[in-house]
């Protein structure tokens, strides 16, 4: 590992005695304490993975189409994150390589399989932890002067298995290893992690190979760690801070300036013309550059114009008066730090109302800002007052590995879209680690002579890594489906509406409707313009038959969202139900006006159709559709399927060649024209084309079923029964494979 090689050489001349020696920890070799590390990391979170796609997941995987194999390269590109135009919509988080990633997992599995998804996150945390546990090494030795020596040693060894190791087993990171979008984080963090740690290493000097001071830098080294510092940004945005983390570094740590002192002190080396003075201002140009280069890349790519949220993203933002906007984001600092030290309170959504908005100076929540600057009060004064010793380096170091990787979700340079996410926490809790383990180690330090301290220093870190360990495994056991995920989601955030909206979505799919029907009507009694709740809630009830509340819902939901397509197909279905015809064609026209892509509108208007039993007009939607669209395979199948179902066959066979022309490895369609050649008994057609199918999708049971049939049909009873035996291994106690079965010695059968 790098940061274990280059940078913990310890000098012949240096102490023996290491920093961390008062730490009751075991002293470890790297190679040891690596697989320690990595194994901790990847058992808390094994449990995620065979976890479903759930929440996030399902826009920025299974409905994005820049995964595909056969959507250009070029997509991922061009579009965001979660697969969609970068245009003034759009929340313009740009992702590319993590995108990228998403791709290879699709092609290994062979389509959308979660567990490949999964196992990729749980490996990168346990490769993220051990390259962290290199650069606490790095950060927590003090940085001593080292010369070369024959044998490269683990600096700090103590301490930096033991932030490690906290690290590794956070419940925090629990949104950021099972969650797969949390994919992004990890990859930022590994190529984070590895910028700072070529920025370390090109901070040694070639000619006298020392550390502090040098005057001389590897611009080799320095300029990789920036090309990695553009890779970890086009993970995900934090990735930029790493130049904040390596210009403190630089300062504090390679130079030794007290950055309280900074200006004074470079203006008095400058006049002396000291070698490293220039070199250090040459690295921080080069950070500066970089920095920004980034941000006017971003710039050019968001289309010099931020992403737009709506207040309920984050309605702290939003606030009026700028003393209260001040409490409100401080409290949202006080929420992330308390995550840190009590990660028992955790949820996977904190919008809509999970945490209302500070509006009157009597809120004793206020209590929690001034306690957490009354913290760090005492923090800085350590770091203002006094030498700069190695303590004092540490503990700077240390808040600026805290601080610097939450800028940008601080709200302070623009608006996020997020009142609080844990997966940014990702990074920052590297700091929040470090400071522990400092405060334990002063204490170890000042209490060295009693035994008793120190056991109770160590009982009370195994406690703390075991109820972290647990936590970690029970959140992951939470995200493994949506349904138990959102229940944990209300026991923190009872009002916050979007969870309840969520749920609902869950129950009606399991056909839990009473429940649904429940939830749905909590999320409108929380937030009563909730389009999305109106609209899901009015189709339960047309189902219902309860159509009177669903047109006033549906009403109501395109008062507030005229662009809302849905909710204006729904309105035409329940209108055109209660016999208002004229209405129902004014909202199907109105989906057809506002809807983004025009075919997949008249797709779905093809399918309200034939809900409705205008089967000529389904027909014609569908015929549309594959004219504008030749590979629409949904429009295809659907046009085919109510082709047959209406007995026309001679023009279902003529559109089932025609869509095998342009979609020639289409499973479906090549067993729903041969089922129609079957019924025409044109024997010799259908046998080839279930023959296709079935060399492309031979877990299919009723391409089986349906070849035994042709073989019935035909005479040819023993490939009959071999072909109704395969189909019934796949479908055991199927009704029509086994009535079949039972047909082969009778005139009767059923297709």
């Amino acid at each position: 590992m790098v940061g274990a090689t280059f940078l913990a050489r310890k000098s012949k001349t240096s102490y023996q005695s290491e920093w961390d020696d008062v730490l009751p920890v075991p002293k470890l070799s790297f190679s040891v304490a690596s697989v320690l590390v990595f194994c901790l990391a990847v058992l808390c979170f094994v449990n995620s993975s065979g976890g479903e796609f759930v929440f996030d997941d399902i826009w920025a995987i299974t409905k994005n189409q820049d995964i595909l194999p056969e959507t250009p390269l070029t997509a991922i590109f061009s579009h965001d994150f979660w697969g969609q135009v970068l245009d003034e919509k759009s929340h313009k988080s740009y992702r590319p390589i993590t995108v990228m990633t998403y791709r290879w997992n699709y092609a290994w599995a062979g389509g959308l399989h979660p567990r490949g998804f999964h196992v990729v996150n749980i490996v990168l945390h346990g490769l993220v932890s051990v390259i962290f546990m290199a650069v606490f090494s790095v950060l927590m030795s003090g940085y001593q002067v080292h010369q070369e020596s024959a044998r490269p040693v683990f600096a700090s060894p103590r301490a930096a298995l033991l932030c490690a190791v906290l690290f590794a087993v956070h419940p925090i990171h629990t949104e950021s290893v099972a969650g797969i979008v949390g994919r992004a984080d990890l990859l930022c963090a590994l190529t984070f992690l590895l910028s700072f740690l070529l920025y370390a290493r090109g901070c040694l000097s070639r000619s006298c190979l020392v550390s502090y001071r040098p005057g001389s830098f590897s611009l080799v080294s320095i300029l990789a760690s920036m090309c990695l510092c553009v890779v970890s940004t086009f993970c995900k945005e934090q990735g930029i801070t790493v130049i904040g983390i390596c210009s403190v570094f630089d300062i504090v740590v390679v130079c030794r300036l007290d950055p309280f002192q900074l200006p004074s002190v470079i203006k008095d080396t400058i006049k002396s013309k000291k070698k490293w003075v220039a070199g250090l201002i040459k690295r921080h140009l080069i950070l500066l550059l970089t920095g920004v280069l980034l941000l006017l890349i971003r710039l050019w790519i968001m289309r010099s114009s931020t992403p737009n949220f709506s207040e309920d993203d984050n309605p702290h933002t939003m606030v009026n008066g700028t003393i209260f906007k001040i409490l409100n984001y401080n409290y949202l600092y006080a929420m992330n730090a308390w995550l840190l030290l009590n990660p028992w309170w955790l949820c996977f959504d904190w919008s809509m109302g999970c945490i209302p908005v500070i509006t009157s100076l009597a809120d004793l929540r206020i209590l929690a800002v001034i306690a957490l600057w009354a913290a760090f009060a005492a923090l800085f004064h350590h770091c203002y007052h006094g030498d700069l010793t190695s303590h004092r380096r540490i503990l700077i170091i240390s808040l600026a590995t805290l601080g610097v990787p939450f800028l940008p979700a601080s709200n302070l340079f623009f608006r996020v879209g997020f009142v609080i996410a844990e997966r940014i926490l990702y990074l920052p809790c590297a700091g929040f680690c470090m400071l522990v383990v400092l405060g334990a180690r002063q204490i170890c330090h000042q209490l060295q002579q009693r035994l008793v301290a120190k056991k109770i220093v160590s009982s009370g870190f195994m406690f703390v890594i075991l109820v972290f360990f647990l936590r970690s495994a029970e959140r992951c056991n939470e995200y493994r489906e949506e349904l138990t995920l959102y229940a944990s989601g209300l026991k923190v955030c009872p009002l916050n509406a979007k969870i309840h909206y969520n749920l609902a979505r869950v129950q009606t799919d399991n056909n839990n409707t009473d429940v649904a029907i429940q939830e749905f009507r909590e999320a409108l009694k929380l937030k009563p313009e909730h389009v999305g709740a109106m609209n899901n809630l009015a189709s339960i009830l047309k189902r219902k038959g309860e159509f009177d509340e669903a047109e006033e819902l549906l009403e109501r939901a395109v008062s507030i969202r005229p662009d809302h397509v849905e909710a204006w197909m729904n309105l035409g279905v329940v209108q055109a139900t209660l016999n208002k015809n004229e209405s129902a064609n004014n909202s199907f026209g109105n989906a057809l006006l506002y809807c983004k892509v025009p075919t997949d509108c008249m797709f779905n208007l093809g399918k309200l159709y034939w809900h409705l039993g205008r089967h000529t007009d389904a027909i014609d939607a569908f015929h549309n559709v594959t004219q504008e669209a030749p590979t629409h395979t949904a429009a295809w199948v659907q046009y085919l399927q109510l082709l047959d179902i209406q007995k026309k066959y001679d023009r279902a066979i003529e559109v089932g060649e025609k869509a095998l022309e342009v979609l020639k490895y289409e499973p479906e369609l090549t067993f729903r024209l041969a089922t129609i050649y079957l019924k025409t008994e044109k024997y010799k057609e259908s046998e080839k084309h279930l023959q296709d199918a079935i060399k492309r999708d031979n877990q299919n049971p009723y391409i089986l079923l349906n070849l035994g049939v042709l073989y019935h049909r035909t005479g040819n009873k023993e490939k009959a029964e071999t072909s109704f035996k395969k189909a019934l291994k796949l479908a055991p106690n199927d009704p029509f494979i086994l009535k079949n079965l039972q047909a082969l010695h009778t005139k009767t059968l059923n297709i």
